[in-house]
């Protein structure tokens, strides 16, 4: 797997396939065959985002901005403190 992170925050965005072509622009992030991209993201880019490969041990019930990531951390993943179920 493959994840997006914010940097300031360090919350995990995004969780793909490592198969998943992902472009990190300075203007955008491009998900999928650059020529037919399967979607953008505008609010990310690679001066306000990291695209880390090869993740392990990604949480079951992830979702964006549940989990933090970091990369330098032991163990990686930890709980986004503020998180809020939307489903409670």
């Amino acid at each position: 797997m493959k994840t997006i992170t914010e940097n300031s925050t360090k919350l995990s965005k995004y969780l793909l396939e490592d198969s998943k072509a992902v472009a990190m622009g300075s203007d955008k992030i491009t998900v999928g065959d650059p020529s037919s991209p399967d979607f953008y993201i505008a609010d990310l880019n690679s001066s306000n985002a990291t695209l880390t490969e090869s993740v392990t041990d990604a949480p079951e019930n992830w979702s964006g901005n549940r989990y933090i990531y970091d990369r330098a951390a032991d163990p990686k993943w930890a709980a986004n403190p503020n998180w809020v179920d939307p489903d409670s």
